[in-house]
């Protein structure tokens, strides 16, 4: 059921990111210019009649914020309760404590009129704890705890990091390209003004074309890492990921292409976000899984309830799910 509820927020916090793009893409991040209020009525009874236009983007996100919010609260309690493992513990707090900075600096963007740092910073948060709640569902899943398909492959753990942590960076670009307005500060794709370089320079095609650089990193990235996969193992948990991975960048440069050709078009330039965000979490996994090695001991531990805190004992699993289970505290 925990693995369950935490896949449950890994999907929620995509919808809050599909309506952050959404909020930046149609320009409504102040059409609601009070903050935590909303027109001055409270969040929660301020009356649907008055949701249109832009007010309908930035309320609905913060709205969806807040049910995030509600479902990390009860993650973390459920994960402190539930899960032996005290570094799960660490991670659930984390994850909470990094839903409500994330809240905290929505709130600063608006009270200080979109400022580019802070809106940057948000945007890259939001990343942060979307890859919490993916690892959380990771960690508590049965292949996990079962620890199916485990490999000792340094070169992988090398590859995968480094991959993971390059899209990352790229994110990082693509938000500050977003919160500057370079989005279209090169217009024509796949050339540069006509041209394989462009022909003039200011800040705005400087952060735009890091960006297109950026993304010709992680493609080489992902097909190195993939490439690895393929080539030196057979394991689905390695596999799978590899061949999404491929699979999402190649729709990600898909939609960044059609994000200039269309410019800017709302529901494409906020897919472009999602499913870079999707991307990310891929890689993730996929690094998490080259690491499972590492895991092998603090897990077996876990599972077998001994190693971690007094008065822990293991749930027996259920008959119809042979998955390994995990240990929970006495009484509860």
């Amino acid at each position: 059921m925990l693995h369950r509820f935490s896949v449950t927020v890994a999907a929620a916090t995509i919808v809050l990111l599909l309506a952050g793009s959404l909020v930046t893409s149609t320009g409504s991040g102040l059409a609601v210019p009070d903050w935590p209020t909303s027109y001055g009525w409270n969040m929660f009874t301020f009356p649907p009649s008055k949701w249109v236009g832009g007010i309908l983007y930035e309320h609905g996100h913060r709205l969806i914020a807040s049910a995030v919010g509600l479902l990390t609260i009860v993650l973390s309690v459920w994960i402190w309760r539930a899960d032996a493992r005290r570094w799960m513990t660490r991670l659930g707090v984390t994850a909470l404590v990094a839903v409500v900075l994330q809240g905290i600096l929505g709130g600063i963007t608006v009270l200080f009129f979109l400022p580019t740092p802070i809106s940057t910073a948000h945007a890259a948060l939001a990343e942060i704890f979307f890859c919490m709640t993916v690892a959380i569902a990771l960690f508590t899943s049965p292949g996990w705890l079962r620890s199916d398909g485990v490999v000792d492959d340094s070169r992988l753990r090398r590859l995968s990091t480094a991959t993971a942590a390059a899209i990352y960076v790229q994110i990082l670009v693509g938000a500050l390209m977003r919160h500057t307005g370079a989005g279209l500060a090169i217009p024509d794709f796949p050339l540069m003004f006509g041209r394989v370089l462009p022909d003039h320079w200011n800040a705005a095609i400087a952060v735009h074309l890091a960006h297109r650089i950026g993304a010709l990193i992680v493609v080489a990235a992902i097909a190195a890492t993939s490439g690895h996969v393929w080539y030196h193992h057979r394991a689905r948990q390695l596999t799978r990921p590899a061949a999404l991975l491929v699979l999402l960048v190649i729709v990600q440069v898909t939609l960044g292409a059609l994000t200039v050709l269309t410019r800017r078009e709302v529901w494409v330039n906020s897919l472009h976000l999602v499913c870079g965000a999707l991307v990310l979490a891929t890689s993730l996994v996929l690094a998490l899984r080259s690491w499972r090695v590492r895991f092998a001991s603090d897990t077996a531990a876990a599972i077998s309830g001994t190693g971690h805190r007094d008065g822990l004992v293991r749930l027996e699993p259920d008959a119809s799910a042979p998955a390994a289970s995990l240990p929970t505290r006495a009484g509860a």
